[in-house]
């Protein structure tokens, strides 16, 4: 029998989600950020709310484009608060618009998103060596404060942190996980 992490097991979608996503390191820039954009969403929820409505969103804020969704304007805001596929909050569409302006300052500054990440990371994954798995540490706290300085809503330690453990900045699969492993 395949062992997992105990969160993995309610669900097919995360299941799936976590056999084959959740905990490997990413590295490019524009999924990094899109990743952030929709834990930002999941702010309040569930992940496997936003597991539910990927698609629509990537659908939606067209394929998380950082340039197009830079240019939305009201009626774009309009009609995503028309959009039962995706989470209909005007504060988190307004704080993806502006996330995606703040990403494209930072590259036209010279800045790339991934690399700003990882660099505080110290460029490689962080393997939790223990069962415990904290909601935030003292880098998703420094993380959060620097995507803050930059104007990034929606992105408090927690929500970083959660983030760190999707796109494989951080290793917290469990001990016994048969993923543990395959995404060091």
């Amino acid at each position: 029998m395949i062992k997992r992490c105990a969160w993995a097991e309610s669900d097919p979608l995360l299941r799936e989600y976590h056999d084959s996503e959740w905990g490997v390191p990413e590295y490019d820039s524009r999924a990094l950020w899109e990743m952030l954009m929709l834990e930002g969403f999941q702010a309040g929820l569930s992940w496997l709310v936003i597991l539910r409505k990927r698609e629509a969103f990537r659908e939606a804020f067209r394929g998380f484009d950082p340039e197009a969704v830079a240019n939305f304007g009201e009626g774009d805001i309009a009609r995503l608060l028309e959009n039962s596929g995706i989470i209909r909050s005007r504060i988190k569409i307004k704080a993806t618009i502006e996330g995606a302006r703040i990403y494209l300052a930072m590259k036209k500054a010279g800045e790339d998103f991934s690399k700003f990440v990882w660099s505080m990371a110290g460029g490689k994954t962080i393997v939790n060596k223990t069962d415990e798995i904290p909601v935030k540490t003292e880098l998703s706290e420094a993380i959060s404060a620097e995507f803050k300085k930059k104007g990034f809503k929606f992105v408090g330690p927690v929500i970083v942190y959660a983030w760190m453990q999707a796109t494989g900045i951080v290793n917290d699969h469990a001990k016994a996980c048969f993923r543990r492993k395959a995404v060091k």
